[in-house]
């Protein structure tokens, strides 16, 4: 019997446990969680009864495995949901299924809706092309905003920058309004710094023509009209949160036989002369621990990795160790209502704003986005009837201001900033409130990222590393693509192909996983 090590516990790591137990009949699966919680940056975290997703993960896929996936381990809903039911919305729903008033392994149908907060006012995210958006922005402004496009496409930059990503597709004028403020809020560094890989794969296929091709489907009812990731309308989601689906999977892994040994970090990987890996070293509550086997699947941070690793070529170390990651910070905020009305025609419990979570671009605040939970679903909320439950998002580096403020020195800088932007009335409307930090979470394209191929050229001659997910690879993936990533590890130990360009190249192309 052949043994696999699994570094971590996010959705890469147990999807790549599940699939060995379920396709490889001689493989014993051990996986390696530094925390108690399941999911990596997808838990959810539940706080008095209400949760929290860490970064709001919509799930939604054009790869029918992992949709069959989703499926197996949450079965969609035959029944609506108790606010959608309430308000007489229609979702699409399953014949035969769960009902979430009873079941909670339940995968919900949502409608998506994402806007930007700039100047007081509320914009599609994506920006569509209608009157409001013309009224909000102003006569001027729109007109600029045409002209900026059009010189755009008559002037294609070369694309060093992810500042030149964004001016070829949308123009100066709305890049400068609508990218590069939140842009360099997130990633601490300005878009003429970051390489344009991360824009490749964040807005994949998204520009102006993209937005007029969807306003225009719609506009004529065109069937089966393709549909950019960053426009869809509806997603699905786990009853109780994103986490949830990683407990079940997690449930399942144990099922099948595989151990999930929580509060183990590995400090190390061991490798013999022949670059080939014997093992791994282990933090475990008794003490350190040396795990021997036959592959080793890591989803933890490149940087860790090689920096855990024996005989390593000073070259690689050095990219490695440069590789730089975006930690955040959330606060969740109880509050009986927001002060922020609903001027759309959504219809919502107690008639909040019916954002799922809305980009922030007002330069008076630090905040970077915020989240209502009370929209992602329903039984994320105790009382959903009576509160909304907030989720304010801080971009930040480990070991800065806020990440070493006290719990309730952040939440009074946070708060005062839901009153700067007239979110909520004053502070004495604040319930109570909840922070998380999250470290590496967003893996950055900049500084020694630019020498990466190399490091993945490196990693790869190690027959028997696999490196999975959004950390293992530093790349900024979607939750299918760190599932797919999975999929072709275990797809190559399942037919001994030691070659790793299947696994590295998922979401490296602009249509990848756009057409079946």
């Amino acid at each position: 019997m052949k043994k696999a090590l699994v570094i971590g516990a996010g959705p890469a790591g147990l999807t790549a446990a599940y699939e060995l137990l379920d396709k490889c009949e001689d493989i014993e699966v051990t996986v390696f969680e530094e925390s108690e919680h399941m999911g990596g940056i997808s838990k959810t975290v539940n706080y008095k009864g209400n949760r929290m997703d860490m970064g709001g993960h919509r799930f939604f896929s054009k790869v029918d495995e992992v949709n069959e996936w989703w499926n197996r381990m949450l079965p969609l809903q035959a029944s609506p949901a108790a606010d959608y039911k309430k308000l007489g919305i229609d979702v699409p729903l399953a014949k035969e299924g769960p009902d979430p008033e009873k079941d909670d392994r339940t995968m919900l149908v949502r409608h998506r809706v994402s806007r930007i907060f700039f100047k007081q006012r509320f914009f599609d995210y994506p920006i569509s092309l209608k009157w409001e958006t013309i009224r909000n922005m102003g006569f001027f402004t729109t007109i600029a905003v045409g002209f900026s496009y059009l010189g755009s496409c008559i002037h294609k930059r070369k694309e060093n920058s992810l500042e030149d990503f964004y001016v070829n597709r949308f123009g100066k004028k709305l890049y400068s309004m609508f990218f590069e403020r939140y842009t360099e809020n997130l990633w601490g560094r300005h878009p003429s710094e970051i390489a344009p890989d991360w824009g490749a794969q964040r807005v994949k296929g998204l520009s102006i023509i993209a937005i007029l091709k969807d306003m225009f489907g719609k506009l004529f009812h065109k069937k089966n009209r393709k549909v950019e990731t960053s426009l869809i309308e509806e997603f699905k989601y786990p009853k109780l949160g994103p986490g949830e689906l990683w407990d079940v999977t997690a449930e399942e892994i144990e099922k099948k036989g595989g151990k999930i040994l929580r509060h183990h970090k590995v400090t190390g990987v061991i490798k013999d002369e022949n670059d080939h890996l014997t093992g791994v070293k282990v933090e475990t509550p008794e003490g350190e621990k040396v795990f021997e086997g036959d592959y080793v699947i890591s989803s933890m941070p490149v940087k860790d990795l090689v920096e855990g690793m024996n005989d390593v070529p000073d070259d690689m170390r050095e990219i490695a160790s440069g590789l730089p990651y975006r930690d955040y910070i959330t606060l969740g905020v109880l509050v009986p209502k927001l002060k922020l009305k609903n001027k759309t025609n959504i219809k919502t419990i107690s008639n909040i704003i019916p954002d799922n979570w809305v980009y922030v671009h007002d330069k008076s605040v630090q905040m970077g986005r915020f989240q209502i939970y009370n929209n992602w679903s329903p039984y994320m909320i105790k009382d959903i009837e009576n509160t909304v439950w907030v989720g304010l998002e801080y971009f930040c580096y480990e070991g800065e201001e806020w990440w070493n403020m006290s719990e309730d020195d952040f939440a009074k800088f946070a708060i005062d900033e839901m009153v700067t932007m007239g979110l909520i009335d004053s502070t004495s409307d604040v319930m109570d409130y909840h922070e998380e930090k999250v470290k590496k979470a967003y893996p950055a394209y900049f500084d020694t990222y630019s020498r990466m191929d190399d490091l993945v050229e490196y990693l790869s001659k190690i027959d028997n590393l696999f490196c999975v997910g959004r950390n293992g690879q530093h790349r900024y993936n979607n939750l299918d693509h760190s599932m797919c990533t999975s999929f072709e590890t275990v797809k190559n130990i399942k037919a001994g192909i030691t070659d790793k360009k299947n696994i590295w190249s998922v979401n490296t192309e602009t249509e990848y996983h756009e057409s079946k």
